[in-house]
């Protein structure tokens, strides 16, 4: 299974709680040009001698249900679904504000949800409930699919790949539109790469 995450944001430029906003045209000019010169497969390994050019194909694409999913998967080319169990975690009142405004007027509220798993003081969800929600999605999916969501999801999947809670998977570097590869292995998954950014 590939991720993919989405193009870049304002929110993700200014360090903001995720929420449903257009990605940036720079970001998405850079997306619409992984279309013409790369693909997921050629990101996973080159392509054999002879074979035809790759495409952003797998036997199903998936997309968080935000817009700026939806349009990294357009400038892509995919015919993508929608999956809610993609969403990030909900911020709650948080939602869309920058990190440092919530470090200021809420340091108490801040230090819970970085310390707590089980914390959603803004009033949305947990990192824990978002952890859960993923790893019942990731279990049930196939894998061969193209998974086109933002970074929290991808975390939670490396987390439940790896047996890591959130605290350790924030940790991870995940820019934009990058990738990141789970393969399924008995009794769970195996980390093919994470965070690689596709040759163009």
């Amino acid at each position: 299974m590939l991720f993919l995450r989405q193009a870049g944001t304002p929110g993700t430029r200014s360090a903001c709680f995720p929420t449903d906003e257009p990605a940036d045209a720079a970001s998405l000019r850079k997306a619409a040009s992984l279309r013409k010169a790369a693909s997921l497969r050629k990101a996973v390994g080159p392509r054999k001698a002879g074979s035809p050019a790759p495409a952003w194909t797998a036997a199903v694409t998936w997309v968080a249900p935000v817009t700026a999913a939806r349009q990294t998967a357009a400038a892509l080319g995919c015919e993508a679904l929608d999956a809610p169990e993609l969403a990030e975690a909900d911020a709650g009142r948080w939602r869309g504000l920058p990190y440092a405004r919530v470090a200021e007027a809420e340091p108490g509220g801040l230090a819970a949800w970085l310390g707590d798993p089980e914390a959603a003081p803004h009033g949305g969800e947990s990192l824990a409930r978002l952890a859960a929600r993923v790893a019942r999605w990731l279990d049930a999916a196939a894998a061969d699919a193209v998974v086109i969501c933002d970074v929290g999801v991808i975390r939670a999947a490396l987390g439940h790949a790896l047996g890591l809670g959130p605290a350790a998977t924030a940790r991870f570097d995940v820019a934009p539109l990058s990738t990141t590869e789970l393969v399924p292995v008995r009794g769970g998954w195996r980390v093919a790469h994470v965070n690689r950014k596709v040759v163009t």
